[in-house]
């Protein structure tokens, strides 16, 4: 698994191949967390609450989807090589299971596809599936999203 070099340039579409993995560090979540994401940003009771998460399908507190989410990109961010960051163009995301407090979150991604633009020569399209996991290997997230990576620049001369 690729781990992200900070130091590094990051990598252009022609330094990727199909199968390619990275694995992002970890982000422990607590409660603290999942209510002051939800407050600001999805205040439903089952995100708010243990006691009223309990009576919900969720069984207890749970964290938004969002939030699990907007964690994943963070992760994502800080263990992809891509020279000009994370773009993204589109997404599909899946949640098989709640997130909860004292999770332990990682991602683990992998370049599915790679395709050069027709009409942009610089610049192509990588998908990339990442998969959002807790400490038990549980898959919390599912993600397939595309995204804009830079060509090489042409050598003058």
């Amino acid at each position: 698994m690729a781990k992200k070099d900070q130091s590094a340039p990051g990598f252009y579409l022609e330094d990727l191949t199909v199968g390619q993995r990275f694995s992002s560090g970890t982000h422990t979540l607590d409660a603290d967390q999942i209510i002051s994401f939800a407050r600001q940003f999805d205040p439903q009771p089952f995100h708010l609450d243990d006691d009223a998460a309990k009576g919900t399908l969720f069984g207890g507190l749970a964290a938004s989807g969002w939030h699990t989410a907007a964690l994943t990109m963070k992760l994502i961010v800080q263990s992809t090589p891509f020279s000009s960051g994370v773009i993204g163009s589109n997404a599909v995301v899946k949640w098989p299971r709640p997130t909860r407090p004292d999770d332990v979150l990682h991602v683990e991604s992998e370049i599915m596809s790679l395709t050069p633009s027709k009409s942009r020569p610089e610049r192509g399209r990588v998908v990339m599936k990442s998969l959002t996991l807790n400490a038990k290997g549980d898959v919390l997230q599912e993600l397939e999203a595309t995204i804009v990576v830079p060509r090489k620049p042409l050598m003058e001369g």
